[in-house]
């Protein structure tokens, strides 16, 4: 199974950003006020949102393209660039008048100490051309994410879906916000425990939390609804079947990009021919090495089959 990846054509589509690093020590607290002083000795800059999902297919050894709005700034150049060196064909529309989403996280003796977002929305001009270059990028590709970090860029995702599925497309769908009618018709969505909760309620039992998915199901006519469980592991409900794994036992150094890796896997799995079961299965390896790396990182087709 693994090895039919490489065969697997992927387009991903949402909200990508520009994740930058400031790594440095810190030795002492500023006399200014109550907080660390750091000395930043190194940056880095990597591949965030939409774009991480896409570097960890491309990862995987799938055949990666990339749908999303960019600005026309320094940080929307270097997107370009990074996409480039990791091999992913990107389709970045350029909006003059946004600025990439840029988020800049200070790191102390490993841990991270602060975050700081730049970003503004993205023009509707812009996002109907991507809608139609979507259109036409759709027929290309076994297998569609729709990865929504709730910036703007996938304003149009009802149709975006309507059309991949129009086409036998499956679909994969990272939601975010509680206003999921907009998803309806997807084949599968791949929420966190936190946010089914703010959908469908809390819940007791596992027999509770398998009646409020199965009827979430039926409300959006969805194949599957995969919950992503923190330390419970993650567990997949469709029609007449559950599947359930637990979480890796490894220590967790850092869970930033651990949904992207997730829904990466699960798409070039299905798209791979795999049934519900193993492709689950192997995400949830796949999470669980990912867990262990700094950073928003990515996971190798060679990690997943040593860890199998």
């Amino acid at each position: 199974m693994l090895e039919k990846i490489s065969r697997v054509r992927l387009l991903v589509v949402g909200d990508v950003m520009l994740d930058r690093y400031w790594f440095g020590e810190v030795n002492r607290i500023s006399p200014e006020a109550p907080v660390p002083v750091v000395k930043v000795e190194r940056q880095e800059e990597r591949l965030g949102g939409a774009a991480n999902v896409a570097r960890n297919a491309t990862s995987l050894g799938a055949v990666t393209a990339l749908l999303s709005v960019v600005g026309d700034d320094d940080a929307g150049r270097t997107l370009c660039r990074l996409l480039e060196e990791g091999q992913i064909d990107a389709g970045l529309h350029v909006d003059p008048e946004l600025d990439t989403i840029v988020k800049l996280r200070v790191i102390g003796r490993q841990q991270q100490l602060l975050r700081i977002d730049f970003e503004t929305p993205p023009s509707h001009e812009i996002l109907q051309a991507k809608l139609a270059d979507y259109e036409s990028r759709v027929a290309d590709a076994d297998v569609v994410i729709l990865s929504d970090y709730g910036k703007g860029g996938l304003t149009h995702i009802a149709e975006m879906i309507r059309i991949a599925r129009a086409a036998d497309k499956p679909v994969l769908v990272d939601p975010k916000g509680d206003e999921w009618e907009k998803y309806a018709g997807a084949t599968v969505i791949t929420p966190n425990r936190g946010e089914l909760k703010q959908v469908v309620g809390n819940w007791k039992t596992e027999a509770e939390l398998a009646a409020k998915a199965d009827r979430l199901r039926g409300e959006l006519g969805l194949e599957a609804l995969l919950v992503t469980r923190s330390e419970e592991g993650m567990t997949l409900f469709a029609d007449g079947e559950t599947h359930h794994q637990s979480a890796q036992a490894r220590e967790v150094y850092d869970v930033s990009g651990a949904g992207d890796t997730v829904i990466a896997t699960l798409a070039v799995m299905l798209a791979a021919g795999a049934e519900w079961g193993e492709a689950i299965r192997v995400a949830n390896i796949a999470a669980g090495i990912v867990v262990g790396k700094l950073g928003t990182a990515v996971v190798t087709r060679d990690e997943i089959a040593h860890a199998l």
